[in-house]
């Protein structure tokens, strides 16, 4: 028997440290959150009284309450929003960082660094102040520019301005990394077929998706779906603006609503459900996307 078939156990003794910290830094709230899905939990078992087994009557309370719908239709539609948006300009950003020369590459790099490492309370704090209904800068220049007197509107009162707001941040934050992971992919791209194609007559906007869209194809996926799970589970950013005007009732995606429930109502059996429907629907929408990129692959 050669070498080539034993299995040597080193490598798995190098990730023996980090399996054990994801075990206890992820697997033990999971499996906590499963216990307390089937478990009456309020504050009397927070602080130490026994936890009654009800079974599923928490993911029926869930599942036939009209407020888990509704808040699930909202992340979805925000979500889908977002992600288009940021996939889209994202992309754009990257093949515009093509076309720079390097010290404009260098410079357009480092802002995209610097909002995309900017804490998401931060920019919703600056983006707050921008939109602030007395002393904001885009009510000032919409009064400016319009001739109409802006000054004193409200943003976050009105549900569609407060996702237009909230899209706008998490659009900001997310253009970044997509657009540096994918220029990192177009650069991969062989400059002979790129070429070989332009000899060909084909426009950029063909060259984009007949050449570079299909080669950097996984690297879409990935980002989609990483985007479709950032953007469905944001929390900080709506907690955020919400504690600055917006209206919790009408503004609440699932992870805040999730969170809510728990804290203010106290009723952890039921946002540990709520969150346990929520992983189950980001498992299924990533599955999805991993099982194309591997068809394709093949």
């Amino acid at each position: 028997m050669t070498t080539n078939h034993v299995r040597q156990p080193f490598p798995y003794l190098l990730l023996t440290p980090a399996l054990a910290i994801l075990l206890v830094l992820v697997g033990y709230p999971l499996v906590k959150m499963i216990i307390t899905s089937f478990q009456t939990y309020g504050r009397a078992q927070a602080f130490g009284a026994p936890a009654p087994w009800t079974g599923l009557s928490n993911y029926v309370k869930v599942l036939t309450g009209t407020d888990f719908w509704m808040v699930l239709a909202r992340s979805f539609t925000f979500m889908i929003v977002a992600v288009t948006l940021t996939i889209v300009l994202g992309t754009l950003v990257a093949l515009f960082m093509m076309q720079l020369t390097k010290g404009f590459r260098l410079l357009v790099s480092i802002g995209l660094l610097l909002a995309w490492a900017m804490p998401a309370l931060t920019s919703v704090i600056v983006w707050g102040w921008m939109f602030d209904t007395k002393y904001g800068v885009i009510n000032f220049l919409l009064t400016k520019i319009s001739g109409q007197d802006w000054m004193g509107h409200s943003w976050l009162l009105n549900p569609v301005s407060f996702f237009a707001v909230l899209t706008l941040i998490i659009v900001w934050q997310g253009i970044p990394f997509v657009a540096l992971t994918l220029y990192a992919g177009l650069t991969q791209v062989d400059a002979a077929v790129m070429e070989a194609a332009a000899i060909d007559g084909a426009s950029p906007v063909k060259r984009f998706f007949q050449v570079q869209m299909p080669i950097t194809r996984p690297i879409f996926t990935v980002l989609i779906v990483l985007s479709v799970i950032w953007d469905l589970r944001v929390f900080a950013q709506v907690y955020a603006l919400q504690g600055i005007g917006g209206n919790t009732d009408q503004t609440s995606t699932l992870g805040v609503w999730i969170y809510q429930r728990g804290s203010a109502g106290g009723d952890f059996g039921f946002s540990a459900a709520a969150a346990v429907i929520m992983v189950i629907l980001m498992l299924v929408i990533s599955s999805y996307y991993v099982r194309q990129t591997l068809k394709q692959e093949d």
